[in-house]
C-alpha cells in the first residue's frame, strides 16, 4: 500500500505505520522545516520520503489519487485552550502543532476537504480529535468513521443524522476491521 503521514512531526506516527505494514511508498509533510530533518532522519531506514510544505501541496504529484492510508496528526485543540495543555506540551511542542484554530478543527477541515483526491478507492484517512470534538469532526455523509473508547451516544447519533457510518472500537482495535470498511475513519482520543 501507499501510506502518507501529514503534519508529520517527527515521524513517529509514519516510522510505527511502516514498521507495522509492507507497503509500496511512504511519504510525510511537515509545515516545519525543523520537524521536516527530524522526519527524514526517522524515516529514512524505512525508505520514507518527507516534504516540507503545507500539507497536500507538499506531496509530489504522483501520489495523488493512490494513497491507500492517509495519517494527519493534524493540530486540533482550540486556540483558547493551548494554555491549559500540561506545560510538557505547551512548553516543548511548537504552537503550529498545537493550535488547531478557535475550534480546533481548521487543520481538519483542510484535510478533509482534500482527502478525497489523494485516497485510492478504498482508501482510508486517520486523524485525531477529541471526544467534544467528534461531531463536528465527522467527515462526511458516506465516511466511516471509528469511535476508539467512547460511549457518546450523541456522537454516535450525530454521526448517524449526518449519513455517516460510526463504529465503535477499543483499544486493541477487535472490533474494527480495515479491509472490511471503505472512506474516512476519525479516531477519537480523550482530549486535551
Amino acid at each position: 500500500p501507499v501510506v502518507v503521514d501529514l503534519c508529520c512531526g517527527s515521524g513517529a506516527v509514519g516510522a510505527a505505520l511502516a514498521a507495522a505494514l509492507a507497503r509500496d511508498r511512504l511519504d510525510a509533510a511537515d509545515l516545519d522545516p525543523a520537524a521536516v530533518a527530524c522526519a527524514a532522519r526517522n524515516l529514512a531506514a524505512a525508505g520514507g520520503q518527507v516534504h516540507c510544505g503545507d500539507l497536500f501541496a507538499a506531496l509530489p504529484p504522483q501520489v495523488r489519487g493512490t494513497v491507500d492510508l492517509l495519517a494527519a496528526n493534524v493540530p486540533y485543540v482550540p486556540s483558547g485552550a493551548v494554555g491549559l495543555l500540561p506545560a510538557e506540551a505547551r512548553d516543548h511542542e511548537a504552537l503550529i502543532a498545537l493550535d488547531g484554530g478557535g475550534d480546533g478543527l481548521d487543520v481538519m477541515r483542510r484535510v478533509a476537504a482534500q482527502a478525497a483526491g489523494w485516497l485510492a478507492p478504498g482508501g482510508s484517512l486517520l486523524t485525531e480529535a477529541s471526544e467534544r470534538q467528534a461531531a463536528e469532526a465527522l467527515i462526511g455523509k458516506g465516511a466511516d468513521v471509528l469511535l476508539q473508547n467512547t460511549d457518546s451516544s450523541a456522537v454516535l447519533q450525530t454521526a448517524q443524522d449526518k449519513g455517516v457510518n460510526a463504529f465503535g472500537w477499543d483499544s486493541d482495535m477487535s472490533a474494527y476491521a480495515p479491509q472490511a470498511h471503505l472512506g474516512s475513519a476519525i479516531e477519537i482520543w480523550g482530549g486535551y
